[in-house]
């Protein structure tokens, strides 16, 4: 099997968060086109940026770490984007390690190639697919990512489809119309998560103190309500 080419922003060597249920390490891809406000690993979106590591140094890594570690998470950035993640996505299977990834679903066309060799995907929904440019900054940038979420679900792959919360950007109105739409796609895991506001690439929304849409208890109950399997993380 050819050696993959992938540029690679970092490594985490151990997780127990980013795969549910399993002890994972995570490759960071470079490069993401879009820039969501409250995006905390800016330093991923430059795709001329250099590589940190590279792919023997990262194989051999997981080979040390064979029997040790359950499986392998490509976050990014947006991975699917890069050319040489289905090979590699091959090679750590062939290590014996299962595979999780990290997308918005950018690209609904790398997504179909890669989900049969996939066992869990995290998938970021930004807003309602047609108020996506209010958190990507491009226009009609919600049009892929739909067709990524109807390829997943009807995949059948396990899946966390999750939503980051900014008070600035996502209201309770919105989150409530975001809920709905994912109900009718299918939707039955769902994860509502806090951003991190200190490490926010727009500073302007680096302020807040307190999140106050994800603290509005009647507005979760209306979400648990469409999506029952419904988690609010990180308040």
């Amino acid at each position: 099997m050819k050696q993959p080419i992938l540029s690679i922003g970092g490594l985490t060597p151990f997780t127990t968060l980013d795969f549910p249920g399993h002890l994972a390490a995570v490759i960071f891809c470079q490069g993401c086109p879009w820039h969501c406000g409250y995006c905390h690993n800016p330093h991923l979106l430059d795709f001329q940026a250099k590589s940190t590591l590279s792919w023997h140094k990262v194989e051999r890594f997981l080979q040390s770490r064979q029997g040790l570690l359950d499986a392998v998470v490509f976050s990014g950035g947006e991975p699917i984007l890069q050319k040489g993640l289905l090979d590699a996505v091959k090679r750590v299977r062939d290590l014996g390690f299962k595979v999780a990834l990290h997308t918005a679903g950018i690209n609904s066309n790398p997504i179909a190639k890669l989900l049969p060799y996939l066992d869990w995907i995290g998938f970021d929904i930004k807003a309602p697919f047609a108020r996506y440019a209010m958190i990507t900054g491009v226009p009609d940038s919600g049009k892929q990512p739909e067709k990524s979420a109807q390829l997943i679900l009807e995949s059948g792959i396990a899946y966390e489809f999750r939503t980051t919360v900014h008070p600035q950007l996502l209201n309770e109105k919105t989150l409530l119309e975001l809920a709905m739409s994912l109900a009718d796609l299918g939707v039955q895991r769902y994860v509502l998560q806090d951003c991190r506001p200190a490490h926010c690439l727009d500073a302007s929304l680096q302020t807040f103190s307190r999140n106050q849409v994800l603290g509005n208890e009647r507005l979760i109950q209306d979400i648990l309500a469409i999506i029952p399997e419904t988690i609010v993380r990180n308040r």
